[in-house]
């Protein structure tokens, strides 16, 4: 039995022809009903056996065209409305219509009978078919409320009293995986309210929590809006992490995917509880930007890159190249884009942006107008290790594809660039920037008309990107899982941080409002201390830092920074017409000599003779000065060298 209510209750709704014919039979009985009681009633006229078919029948022809004509049988009972009302109102006054023209025309009753008559079928078959619909949603809550599901269901309270918290409830009400006990909210107040028949429940400090853990047995918290998490951060959600309660987050509209309109929920992140607003910008401009373009992006199996796959797959791109080396990823982005964008035009390409044949074939095959360059290589203690494949990857990709742009009259490149080209101390960061120079330079050359072409040669920094691979999100979450230690490197270091969809969303916009040769920088936000980080993630995870899951403490790596640079501020950048954009103010450089010090980096990459690249790099970027690496040596060397 438990078995047949519980498949019941999945959305096995009762079948809409059956509904229809019980709204018949309904309407014609109340018909029939009101017929019989207003001819005894009333003495003025019994009417005939004959003449009450014949009524009985107009009313059951009557009742089937208006019935099917307001379609009250397609409306799914458990969640009807008042608004619904109107439908039958409508359905029964048109049956009324009928029937009070054959009364007038067919039948010897007098005003009166016809009056009582119309008025008493009009509430009787209005109280029966509403009164069905009721009953059935008895029947449904009595069943849904007994079934072996509905128990073992999470008891949910949704945080806050908005329009989006009762649309929430409206829409978990009738889910077996979520049974709704009330609304939480915050207040120093006690009052006593409902909402969508749904108790609201106020707190003013733990104890009114642990309190009402005891009366409701609530097992999840559901917060409506991101900003109220970051609120709740250190009251509610923490208490909650404690006794174990799960924390959700409902997405906003945005996260629906379009072929579903399902209520999703997942575990609420750390990137939600941000000390920041989450950067919204208007997508219209974007959109129109790149509809119905094709678009190559490199390193597109990417963090990064597959972000940005999959926002103008969105958008309606015509044709989107997806260029990459790695073929497990690539591979797996590829299903993942057959299943989500079925009717898109894609190319799924694996290559390497150090190959300029390959590339050629790609411009060739496909013209794109639009580039994307995200191909990089970015751990920084890596890149330090290994030199010579930041320059191979990171500069000499970059000039490849900047080249075959140029060559093939893309309309605009956008390089991806970082946080970490600012005053670099590491040979990651001292590579992008040397491919900064050479992709502006390039663009200058074309401007002054040096070169001929018609590239517009743009090129955006930002920090770190949370849950990128191989970012400490993704590293904490890991350890945490594992039962620790937590290791940081420092318990000084900090960082910037933004979300891959902002991160590309800004690239986008950077794209949108440029006119050419510019390097545009984020406004990151406020700095977040990697300690304090690692801290809140243990906190969410339910566990108590330094004592359930230690903190341990590593030192800083090869060429890592202690503190970021500030990307923008007045003094290093121009405003834009966004307020999280500015153009950063950097020096111009020479395309012939930025070319002729790329390709002597390039032999020099290839021949691995790090020691003269390594002092090229520190000439080609003046500000390059190695921390806690091997190559410092160099800059004590040309320290020497000029004081001498």
């Amino acid at each position: 039995m438990n078995q047949y209510l519980n498949k019941l209750l999945r959305g096995k709704y009762v079948n809409s022809n059956l509904i229809l014919a019980f709204d018949i039979i309904t309407s014609t009985f109340a018909s029939w009903v009101a017929i019989i009681s207003i001819s005894a009633l009333m003495n003025y006229y019994v009417m005939p056996r004959m003449e009450i078919l014949w009524y009985t029948g107009v009313a059951l022809m009557a009742s089937i065209v208006f019935l099917l004509l307001s379609k009250t049988h397609q409306s799914i009972i458990r969640h009807m409305k008042l608004r619904s009302i109107a439908r039958f109102v409508g359905a029964i006054l048109g049956k009324n219509f009928v029937l009070t023209i054959y009364l007038v025309c067919f039948s010897p009753c007098n005003i009166q009978q016809i009056t009582g008559c119309i008025i008493a079928d009009f509430f009787l078959t209005l109280f029966l078919l509403l009164g069905m619909r009721v009953a059935m949603q008895i029947v449904y809550d009595y069943i849904r409320s007994n079934s072996s599901e509905r128990h073992s269901s999470a008891r949910v309270l949704v945080y806050g009293t908005g329009d989006k918290a009762a649309s929430l409830v409206t829409r978990l009400q009738n889910s077996p995986l979520y049974r709704i006990v009330g609304f939480l909210t915050f207040s120093e107040s006690r009052h006593h309210m409902s909402i969508a028949d749904q108790p609201v429940f106020s707190f003013r400090n733990i104890h009114d929590i642990t309190a009402l853990l005891d009366k409701t047995h609530f097992d999840t918290v559901i917060f409506a809006h991101r900003a109220e998490a970051r609120i709740e951060e250190n009251r509610l959600i923490k208490f909650c992490k404690q006794q174990q309660i799960k924390i959700l987050y409902a997405p906003s509209i945005d996260d629906f995917s379009s072929s579903s309109d399902k209520l999703k929920v997942r575990e609420i992140n750390i990137e939600d509880l941000l000390e920041r607003p989450t950067i919204e910008l208007s997508m219209r401009d974007i959109i129109t930007n790149f509809k119905d373009k094709t678009v190559l992006v490199t390193g597109a199996a990417g963090s990064i890159g597959s972000e940005l796959c999959r926002q103008l797959a969105f958008m309606g791109v015509k044709r989107l190249v997806m260029f990459d080396s790695a073929e497990t990823p690539m591979h797996e982005l590829r299903l993942e884009f057959d299943e989500k964008f079925p009717d898109l035009e894609k190319a799924p390409i694996i290559g390497d942006v150090r190959n300029k044949k390959r590339l050629d074939f790609v411009m060739r095959t496909h013209h794109p107008q639009v580039v994307f360059h995200a191909a990089a290589y970015k751990h920084v203690p890596l890149m330090e290790e290994n030199p010579c494949e930041a320059v191979h990857a990171n500069v000499i990709g970059s000039r490849n594809v900047a080249d075959k742009c140029l060559e093939y009259d893309v309309d605009m490149m956008v390089m991806i660039s970082t946080d970490k080209a600012v005053n670099p101390t590491n040979v990651m960061g001292c590579s992008k920037r040397i491919a900064e120079i050479y992709v502006q330079s390039l663009g200058l050359a074309v401007e002054k008309g040096k070169l001929k072409g018609k590239t517009r040669f743009v090129t955006t920094r930002f920090g770190n990107v949370l849950g990128s691979n191989g970012s400490v999100i993704p590293r904490f979450k890991e350890q945490i899982e594992k039962g620790g230690p937590v290791t940081v490197t420092h318990p000084e270091i900090n960082r910037y941080f933004m979300t891959i969809p902002e991160a590309c969303k800004l690239v986008m916009e950077a794209a949108t409002i440029s006119i050419g040769n510019q390097i545009f920088v984020f406004d990151m936000g406020k700095s977040v201390k990697i300690a304090h980080l690692a801290e809140r993630m243990i906190q969410l995870a339910g566990y108590t830092p330094n004592v359930d899951i230690k903190i341990e403490y590593t030192g800083l790596r090869p060429g890592e920074k202690l503190y970021e640079e500030v990307l923008s501020n007045e003094e290093n950048t121009l405003p834009t017409g966004h307020n999280r954009i500015r153009i950063a103010k950097v020096r111009e450089s020479d395309y012939d000599e930025a070319r002729e010090q790329v390709n002597t980096l390039e032999v020099l990459a290839k021949g691995v003779d790090i020691p003269s690249m390594i002092k090229l790099m520190k000439q080609m970027v003046p500000e390059f000065k190695s921390n806690n690496s091997p190559y410092e040596k160099y800059d004590k060397a040309e320290q020497i060298t000029s004081e001498s």
